[in-house]
C-alpha cells in the first residue's frame, strides 16, 4: 500500500510542478499538501517531520517570491506605488472574474490602466506592463526551482520511508 501511495503522490507532485506555470493547478501548494498527506499515510518519523518543516518554509517563501518579485520588477521599471496597488486590486478582481488565468491578467491590466492614468501615455504604460510581466515570469522560474527542490526533498523522504 505504501508503494502505491508513494507512486500516486509522485504523480501529483509532477502535476504540482506543472502548476507553477499553469494557473489551473495550485502549484507548490499542491506539492505541500501531497507531502503532508504522504506523511500521514506512511507515518511520521523525525526525518519526515524535518523534511515537512523544510517544505513548509519553502512553500511560504514561494508565496513571498510570487508577490515580491513582480512588485520589485514593477518598481524598478518606474511603476508608481499607486499603480502597484491597482496591480494587486486587478489581480484579485481577475482571480474571481476570469477562471484559471485571471490573476496575472488582472494584475497586468491593472498596471496598464493605472500607468496610463498616471502618465497619460500608452507607450510608457505598455513598457511598465511588460516589465511587470517579466517579473511574473522570473517569479514563476524561481518558484519552479523551489518546487523542484521540494520534489527532490520529498523523494528522499519517500525513499527513506519505503526502506
Amino acid at each position: 500500500m505504501e508503494i502505491a501511495v508513494t507512486i500516486v503522490a509522485a504523480l501529483i507532485m509532477v502535476i504540482g510542478l506543472v502548476g507553477v506555470f499553469v494557473p489551473i493547478v495550485p502549484g507548490l501548494g499542491l506539492l505541500w499538501v501531497t507531502a503532508l498527506v504522504h506523511g500521514f499515510v506512511v507515518g511520521w518519523t523525525s526525518f519526515g517531520i524535518t523534511i515537512m518543516v523544510i517544505l513548509t518554509l519553502i512553500t511560504a517563501a514561494s508565496v513571498v517570491v510570487g508577490i515580491v518579485v513582480p512588485r520589485n520588477a514593477a518598481a524598478d521599471s518606474g511603476v508608481a506605488f499607486s499603480s502597484q496597488v491597482l496591480m494587486f486590486v486587478g489581480a484579485i478582481i481577475g482571480f474571481f472574474a476570469i477562471p484559471y488565468f485571471g490573476l496575472p491578467i488582472g494584475a497586468l491590466v491593472g498596471v496598464l490602466i493605472a500607468e496610463y492614468l498616471d502618465k497619460g501615455d500608452w507607450t510608457a504604460a505598455r513598457e511598465s506592463t511588460v516589465a511587470t510581466a517579466k517579473g511574473f515570469g522570473i517569479s514563476a522560474l524561481i518558484q519552479f526551482a523551489m518546487g523542484f527542490v521540494m520534489v527532490g526533498l520529498w523523494s528522499i523522504w519517500a525513499i527513506v520511508a519505503l526502506t
